[in-house]
């Protein structure tokens, strides 16, 4: 195969809007897959990237990571896909051999580039513009109309599935769904979800699917309680509403606290008071939300039997478990289009950028190409 020239959003630095550039994509290498990208959604960890996790070397650079397309064409040793494959690219890779991937209790792979911090982009893209390397993102960038990642970043899919919905299965939904369901491991009971965006819609839906009789939704934007009751939140507090911490109003709202809280929002003050909302005896409480920052807590929140634990991507082994809840959504089991805010295409993707720095979306859909 030979290279495809093709247009990309390309990120030269931080804190500026990306621009449509028309890039060069090289054919796949060994073990690798080249694919086109149908559908594309802006997540979060784009920003962070853009706006805040300013590694100035980690520029120019195609963002994106949530996505769904069509395999083009497929690298030497690739026995798993081949062209016309439906595809969710995965930030999180699943090698399937590291001893990571071999023990049933974690989704943490030795191979993904997601896991140290610094090296978001990996030095070895496919990807040239105007003669520059251009980084690639999470081993995946999807803000483009073809994109190179490795067989371990990637997993084939019902190929029945509207690729414009299920992209969000590569992210967000699964980041929170699986945190109430694989992390904390929710049983009927009282919930507590910090934080509406994606993620924490997902955590409510996972919480109503896991059987969870009250779900308390927490924000400080009440507009977005509305869409939460679509998911199954059956309460809702705004910490701007009352004087008091908010694990005060949680535990006197519930008889000492919640059996299960999940934050939602990254910030590592909201991280303290999720532990600090649950019940003591068997209060869990898991941290989803992204942060580099140092948290703090009292000890004796943990030894009187309260549990505190994260969840990267759900506690989902990345190449299993996204089929799966592509399923699930095609048997009607799980919501994905409810998530949908707007629809718009790559060329207008500063505004879907916006959209979200603003919180205007919950997540914006850029049809990149037709399915």
């Amino acid at each position: 195969s030979t290279v495809i020239k093709c247009k990309a959003a390309v990120a030269w630095e931080p804190n500026k809007p990306v621009v449509i550039e028309e890039i060069e994509v090289a054919p796949p290498q060994d073990g690798e897959v080249r694919i086109k990208i149908v559908a594309t959604s802006v997540c979060h960890s784009d920003l962070y990237h853009l706006f805040e996790n300013i590694h100035k070397d980690g520029f120019p650079v195609v963002l994106g990571h949530e996505a769904a397309g069509i395999v083009e064409s497929v690298g030497p040793g690739v026995t798993e896909f081949q062209p016309g494959d439906k595809v969710i690219p995965l930030f999180l890779s699943q090698c399937k051999e590291c001893r990571f991937c071999k023990h049933p209790k974690t989704n943490v792979c030795e191979k993904s580039c997601e896991i140290r911090i610094d090296a978001m982009s990996p030095l070895d893209s496919r990807f040239t513009c105007k003669g520059k390397k251009v980084y690639q993102f999470s081993g995946t960038s999807t803000f483009s109309e073809y994109t190179v990642v490795r067989q371990i970043n990637l997993t084939k899919i019902d190929p029945a599935a509207p690729l414009d919905k299920v992209c969000l299965l590569s992210c967000g939904i699964c980041t929170g769904y699986g945190a109430a369901v694989n992390t904390a491991e929710v049983k009927g009971s009282t919930c507590a979800v910090f934080g509406l965006g994606a993620v924490g819609l997902a955590a409510v839906m996972g919480c109503k699917n896991a059987g969870a009789k009250r779900i308390i939704a927490v924000d400080t934007n009440p507009d977005k309680f509305e869409k939460a009751k679509v998911f199954g939140a059956n309460e809702f507090v705004n910490p701007k509403d009352h004087d008091k911490p908010i694990s005060q109003v949680l535990s006197e709202m519930t008889n000492g606290g919640v059996d299960y809280s999940l934050e939602c929002v990254g910030n590592v003050e909201v991280m303290r008071s999720a532990l600090e909302s649950t019940v003591q005896g068997w209060g869990v409480s898991v941290i989803v939300g992204w942060n580099m920052h140092e948290f703090s807590g009292q000890p004796i929140k943990l030894i009187t039997g309260r549990t505190w634990k994260g969840a990267l991507f759900g506690g989902f082994k990345s190449k299993d478990g996204v089929p799966e809840m592509v399923k699930a959504y095609m048997n009607k089991k799980l919501m994905v289009d409810e998530f949908i805010t707007h629809n718009l295409t790559l060329d207008q993707i500063n505004d879907a950028i916006e959209m979200m720095k603003h919180g205007k979306c919950i997540r914006t859909v850029l049809n990149v190409s037709p399915q």
